[in-house]
């Protein structure tokens, strides 16, 4: 077998899918099993954004497109984060990009250089830690802590800067936790930051899934528009149920954004018209089905939350965002792993163990309420039952 570069020995990927390729497996030998494992909405693509992009095959929308995205979507970005985040970027400080996982790479490429070093949240989504590794930068964990609420907090963040950190993370609302941090930490953050001559990379990916009045979500964005320290990285998978469109948008200082759009248009040439057009449609269209959604998914983490606090041996904060809960399993005498394998195998759920999430979380499950209320309320059951028999 003939080698491979040092780098792809570096690549991770993602923990969630392999746990998937194993449900999966199960689920061939003829086992039922209910999914809370993965991110993914069980809503469909509102109708009114399919259409659009049908109408648009239909009008021949099938071409290269800019690299940097259509003109119409980047527009469209820059009016709804007016609306939400109270500026007005200009089109040259945003990136169409395919799918928001991309922003991560394209970002610590154009940004960190080999040894140097990231501030990134633990638990944190993997492909933080999986991109900042092929890159060959360090990853410096941040913990969130159970009795901060799993909220980053300025002070653990300041202990980790040192002459060589070139890049901190923020996740809020965050996965796996589902904590939306304060306005005060996400300032302080942004204010080490500017001292220090650091970036800020804001993943605002469940920025329209907040939950709670206690925390109003506030991005460091508002504080520089994206003009000198701060990158946002957005997307349309969760919130409009569009996870298999593949469409993100960067937000962030005009000569990053440039390379970054020189990465991707040297890697991917550009974001398909027609998924962009639907992405327009998204922002723009009727919000009817994108609220019921919401309103959905607050009514399951109450559900889900509510249960798992019911079972001797778990306790759960209430999350206030995002898709998921991050429940703490140490009182039943296992692990996050040994939880995870045993609610697989006992009770047909499969959920992630904290673990897949980074260093600071083998006592915690990552559990995904993108299942119907009456799955959330049988899962319970089904793990109940399972701890009861196991004696």
């Amino acid at each position: 077998m003939l080698n491979l570069s040092d780098a792809a020995h570096q690549i991770d990927g993602q923990p969630m899918f392999k746990v998937l390729d194993k449900v999966q497996e199960l689920e061939r030998q003829g086992k039922k099993i209910l999914h809370f494992e993965l991110g993914e909405p069980d809503f469909d693509t509102p109708n009114n954004i399919i259409d659009a992009c049908v109408d648009s095959l239909h009008s021949s929308k099938t071409h290269y497109a800019n690299s940097m995205g259509l003109y119409e979507l980047r527009e469209s970005v820059a009016k709804a984060t007016l609306k939400s985040r109270g500026f007005q970027p200009d089109i040259n400080q945003i990136l169409v990009t395919p799918g928001a996982n991309a922003i991560i790479y394209y970002a610590i490429r154009c940004l960190v250089n080999p040894g140097e070093e990231i501030i990134v949240p633990d638990p944190g989504f993997p492909t933080y830690f999986s991109a900042i590794k092929f890159c060959g930068a360090k990853a410096v964990r941040a913990p969130l802590r159970e009795e901060n609420n799993h909220e980053l907090k300025a002070s653990d963040v300041e202990k980790l800067i040192t002459k060589n950190t070139k890049l901190i993370i923020v996740n809020s609302p965050s996965n796996p936790t589902g904590a939306v941090m304060s306005k005060d930490d996400i300032s302080k953050i942004y204010e080490l930051c500017v001292k220090n001559d650091i970036y800020i990379l804001s993943d605002e990916i469940y920025s329209r899934l907040t939950f709670s009045d206690e925390h109003e979500f506030f991005s460091p964005s508002m504080l520089d528009h994206c003009k000198t320290n701060t990158i946002v990285l957005n997307g349309f998978s969760k919130a409009f149920a569009m996870t298999g469109w593949r469409l993100g948008a960067a937000i962030g200082p005009k000569h990053l954004i440039d390379k970054m759009g020189l990465l991707l248009q040297t890697i991917n040439s550009c974001v398909p018209p027609f998924v962009q057009i639907a992405g327009i449609e998204a922002i723009n269209g009727d919000q009817t089905a994108i609220i019921a959604m919401k309103k959905e998914y607050d009514k399951r983490r109450k559900i889900l939350v509510d249960g798992l606090n019911s079972i001797d041996g778990i306790r759960c904060t209430m999350p206030k965002g995002a898709i998921y809960a991050f429940p703490n399993v140490s009182g039943l005498g296992m692990t996050g792993e040994e939880f995870s394998e045993f609610s697989l195998e006992y009770a047909g759920v499969a959920i992630l163990p904290g673990s897949s999430f980074g260093k600071h979380a083998d006592e915690f499950v990552r559990i995904c309420y993108v299942n119907s209320i009456e799955n959330i309320k049988l899962a319970i059951e089904k793990i109940k039952v399972a701890l009861k028999n196991r004696g």
